[in-house]
C-alpha cells in the first residue's frame, strides 16, 4: 500500500468531533492565557503556520499580513516573548479567551475547525501607560486545520480573522 493510501486510510480512520474539537481549542487557549506559550508550540505540526490576513480575500503568503509565522518565526516570537523585557508588553498582557459556535468540517487532508472568538486582553500597571488597566475585547473568526498525526490532531494551519481587521489594532504583540 502505497505512502497516500496509508494515510488516506489512518484520515478515514480518524474522526474529529465537534466535542473533541471544542477540547483542542479550550486546550490550546489554556495553554496561551497561562502563558505556556512552549507547549503551545507542540501544538504544530512541523510546517504549520500561524496567520492574521489583512485581507481574508487573498490568499495565503500573497500579501502583507498583521502576522505570518512559519515554525522558526513562531519560535522567535514565544521566545521573545517569555524571555525579552520590551515596552509593548511591560507589563506583560494577561489573556482570557471566549469560544464559541465550534463547526467541524472534514478537509482532504484532516479536519477544519472553525470557531468565533472573543479574547479579552488587559495590560496592569501605573496611571502613567495610556490603556493600561483597560480590558480590551479581540473578537475573531478562527480557523484550525488539524492534521491527524497518530493518535494526535496537531495544527497544521491556524487562521484568525479579526473582525475589525481593517481598523485600529492597538498593541498586538501577544498570542491570540
Amino acid at each position: 500500500m502505497s505512502h497516500t493510501a496509508q494515510a488516506e486510510q489512518s484520515l478515514q480512520a480518524a474522526s474529529l468531533t465537534r466535542a473533541q474539537a471544542e477540547d483542542l481549542l479550550i486546550h490550546e487557549a489554556e495553554l496561551l492565557d497561562s502563558l505556556q506559550l512552549d507547549d503551545w508550540l507542540k501544538l504544530f505540526t512541523p510546517d504549520g503556520v500561524y496567520w492574521m490576513p489583512l485581507d481574508d480575500t487573498e490568499a495565503m503568503g500573497v500579501n502583507a499580513a498583521i502576522m505570518y509565522d512559519t515554525t522558526l518565526r513562531r519560535e522567535e516570537r514565544v521566545h521573545h516573548l517569555l524571555h525579552n523585557e520590551f515596552p509593548a508588553q511591560s507589563p506583560r498582557s494577561r489573556t482570557m479567551h471566549v469560544i464559541s459556535n465550534v463547526r467541524v468540517k472534514p478537509q482532504e487532508n484532516g479536519f477544519l475547525v472553525v470557531s468565533n472568538q472573543v479574547i479579552y486582553e488587559m495590560r496592569s500597571g501605573d496611571y502613567k501607560q495610556v490603556g493600561i488597566g483597560d480590558i480590551r475585547p479581540i473578537i475573531a473568526t478562527v480557523e484550525h486545520s488539524y492534521r491527524a498525526s497518530g493518535q494526535d490532531f496537531l495544527i497544521e494551519r491556524k487562521k484568525v480573522l479579526l473582525l475589525n481587521h481593517d481598523g485600529w489594532l492597538g498593541n498586538m504583540t501577544f498570542l491570540l
